[in-house]
C-alpha cells in the first residue's frame, strides 16, 4: 500500500435533510478502512449551506468542512485537500469490497499524463451511465462522483481543459 495517497472529497447536497446526514455518516465510516490501509490521508466535506449536523460530523471525524456555492463542489474541496489525488464522492456513496486495492494500484501506477480513474456506480441511473460511456470515448470535462483525479486538475477549474481521458476502474460504489 502507498503512503496516504488520496484526499476523499464528499459532497453533501442537502445538509438540512436528516437522511442526507445519515448517508454522509455511511460514506465516512467506509473511508475509515482506507485510512487504516494507508490510502486515505484526509477527508473534506463540501456542502452548499451551513449545517450544525455536518459541522458536528466533520469535527468528530477530523474532516475539513467547506461551504461552497460555485459550479464544482469537487474543485472547492480540492482547494483544501492535502493529497495529490482526490476521490470524489457523494454523501451515501459506499465503495464496495476491493476499492482500496484498486485505487492504490491506480494511483501508484498513474503517469503524469493520466487523466482520471472512474469507479463504477450502478445506482447512478441510466443517464449517468450514458454520460459515462460518452466520456469514456471523448474524455471528461468535469469530475463526477466516483472519479479519482489529480488535485491540480480540479483546482484549475470546474471544467477540464483539455478533456481528461477516463480510465474505468474495476471497483464499484454502492448506495445502500
Amino acid at each position: 500500500m502507498g503512503a496516504l495517497m488520496l484526499s476523499a472529497v464528499t459532497y453533501l447536497a442537502d445538509p438540512a435533510d436528516p437522511d442526507a446526514i445519515d448517508r454522509l455518516a455511511d460514506t465516512l465510516s467506509v473511508l475509515v478502512s482506507g485510512v487504516a490501509g494507508g490510502l486515505i490521508g484526509d477527508a473534506v466535506i463540501v456542502t452548499g449551506r451551513e449545517s450544525e449536523a455536518a459541522a458536528a460530523i466533520a469535527d468528530a471525524t477530523g474532516a475539513t468542512l467547506v461551504l461552497h456555492r460555485g459550479a464544482s463542489p469537487y474543485a472547492a474541496g480540492a482547494a483544501v485537500a492535502r493529497r495529490d489525488w482526490v476521490l470524489c464522492l457523494e454523501a451515501g456513496d459506499v465503495p464496495a469490497e476491493g476499492w482500496i486495492r484498486t485505487l492504490d494500484r491506480f494511483v501508484g501506477t498513474a503517469r503524469p499524463e493520466t487523466g482520471l480513474g472512474r469507479l463504477h456506480r450502478p445506482a447512478a441511473g441510466w443517464i449517468a451511465g450514458l454520460v459515462g460511456r460518452i466520456e469514456a470515448v471523448l474524455g471528461a470535462r468535469r469530475a463526477r462522483p466516483g472519479d479519482v483525479v489529480r488535485r491540480d486538475a480540479l483546482r484549475a477549474g470546474a471544467v477540464f481543459a483539455p478533456r481528461l481521458k477516463v480510465r474505468p476502474l474495476i471497483a464499484r460504489i454502492d448506495r445502500p
